[in-house]
């Protein structure tokens, strides 16, 4: 059975922690969601980890609806949530809301992430009346990387931990149905997820978060060009593949590959 934002909800209440992780394509999904991850987010990351591209910015809706496709496609029991790329919501509240359903209406995802605290409040609010359920995002918000002078833990201080605490009780009464932190210290996320009826979900805000989302390519070792503190690889995969794809490429230039057993 597929997971909904109502067993997020259960899972704040019981105090049962919810793994969230990244994908971008169909076999990736297949493999995360037989995994039994919560949900699978489609993040905008896949720009630096699928694209090549220095920072999330450049990603387009209609390649962030393609990729959300190949994702549902494969999800049979995970929540897909679309992560809404730069500039499809802050124009205005009617094109935030059509994009928005567009990830449910064509792509098949059943929730869609937005960063921003107080100020996509309204975007929240118009995109839960339209029966959208709403992830926001708050902390280090990678779309404001030129706002915030780079990608930098965020709220070092009294007054912005207080600003980011007042933030996730508005995004809350907007009407949210969870709250990622990113890039936080943890005792500020601690203060956040103890103030709120809806679960967080830390990607480096330490250990008191309801969850945990990281990027898949991350976890895996595939995406090396730079390597956050808060990453845990669980695998080498880049230098598995790299073997593999070399052996192959000796055994063609020796004629040992195709053998008899591959040949008809």
């Amino acid at each position: 059975m597929r997971t909904t934002i109502l067993d997020f909800l259960k899972k704040k209440r019981e105090g049962k922690k919810i793994a969230v992780l990244t994908a971008y394509d169909f076999p990736f999904a297949q493999i995360v969601d037989e995994a039994g991850m919560d949900a699978i987010l489609v993040g905008d990351s896949l720009a630096m980890v699928v694209q090549g591209i220095e920072n999330t910015l450049p990603v387009t809706m209609d390649e962030m609806v393609y990729h959300t496709k190949m994702v549902s496609r494969a999800a049979k029991n995970s929540m897909v949530i679309a992560d809404m790329p730069y500039l499809s919501y802050q124009i205005s509240i009617e094109e935030a809301v059509r994009n928005a359903g567009r990830f449910v209406k064509e792509a098949g995802a059943q929730a869609v992430k937005i960063e921003g605290g107080r100020e996509v409040e309204g975007i929240v609010k118009a995109m839960t009346c339209a029966e959208i359920p709403v992830m926001a995002h708050i902390g280090l918000t990678p779309q404001s990387l030129h706002k915030m002078g780079g990608y930098k833990v965020q709220g070092k201080t009294e007054d912005a931990a207080q600003r980011l605490i007042e933030d996730a009780k508005i995004l809350e009464d907007a009407g949210a149905f969870s709250l990622i932190l990113e890039a936080i210290p943890a005792e500020v996320a601690q203060r956040i997820t103890s103030g709120l009826s809806i679960p967080t979900i830390g990607i480096g805000a330490g250990p008191h978060c309801d969850g945990q989302v990281l990027v898949l390519h991350d976890l895996l070792g595939l995406f090396d060009r730079f390597v956050p503190k808060f990453v845990k690889k669980y695998a080498n995969l880049k230098e598995e593949t790299s073997k593999a794809v070399r052996q192959y490429r000796d055994e063609v230039e020796k004629g040992t590959f195709p053998g008899k057993e591959h040949s008809f």
